[in-house]
């Protein structure tokens, strides 16, 4: 006799409760021909974050559109984990959306949910990669509202606006807060792209959050004279390279 089939643990997340409802009506009608079961729901990213790292789940029914934190971001964030769930992401008719989802073979379903469509998408998901780093980003259209690291398999969310400043080092990057210090491996430069608007660069490592600057003073180290960036919630001084030394004077106006 074959071994039975493990079910698909299924997490359905969207901020209406409406359509968390019809999502698991839906899955109800694919459960007569697939082994899977409802993991939970969440009304919210945070939630659903949470959710995934106290019982992990295979699939993350994920709506799109939702405040505070929109499926695209919550999925980057899944990509934490050391074995991220497969991620379905559901959306109303977008067209360039829809688009960017073929184009990088990212799994969508369109609402309202059909059963067959659903089932679909389920049954590929035992085989299918999870989401691509790039095509994540590719879909992203605002800043993310948060960072995340894994924290003995959780995924802790940093807010950017707790950020005071970000710091290349090897392949990783600090996030300093001011209560305390992260590492994360993402590119500073794609930092710098994603939030350009609430950093400013003071050195070719270093990026400090606009409204953290409390001002600049002369130090000296190694019998050079140079700028230092004062920040707002740490002791810590930042150099400020020659070339970016135009920010002094910008700041001073």
């Amino acid at each position: 006799m074959s071994e039975a089939v493990k079910p698909l643990r299924v997490l359905i997340v969207d901020d209406e409760a409406p359509a968390r409802s019809r999502m698991r009506d839906v899955l109800a009608d694919c459960a007569q021909e697939l082994a899977l079961e409802v993991a939970g729901e969440a009304a919210s990213g945070r939630t659903a974050l949470e959710l995934v790292s106290q019982a992990p789940c295979d699939v993350v029914l994920l709506d799109v559109r939702m405040p505070e934190m929109d499926g695209i971001e919550v999925a980057q964030h899944l990509q934490k984990l050391d074995q991220p769930p497969a991620i379905i992401f559901a959306t109303a008719y977008d067209a360039y959306a829809l688009k960017a989802f073929e184009v990088h073979a990212v799994d969508y379903l369109l609402k309202p949910i059909r059963a067959a469509r659903l089932k679909e998408a389920l049954a590929r998901v035992r085989t299918a990669r999870p989401p691509r780093p790039e095509a994540l980003r590719e879909l992203q259209r605002a800043p993310r509202a948060h960072l995340s690291v894994q924290n003995r398999g959780k995924i802790e969310l940093i807010p950017i606006g707790d950020v005071v400043y970000l710091k290349a080092e090897l392949k990783y990057v600090t996030v300093r807060t001011a209560k305390a210090e992260h590492l994360i491996e993402e590119s500073l430069t794609r930092l710098e792209e994603e939030y350009g608007e609430r950093f400013v660069r003071v050195h070719r490592n270093s990026l400090v959050a606009r409204a953290a600057i409390r001002g600049f003073e002369r130090a000296t180290e190694g019998g050079e004279t140079n700028w230092v960036v004062i920040l707002n919630g740490i002791e810590e001084r930042l150099p400020v390279s020659r070339r970016q030394q135009h920010i002094v004077r910008e700041f001073s106006r």
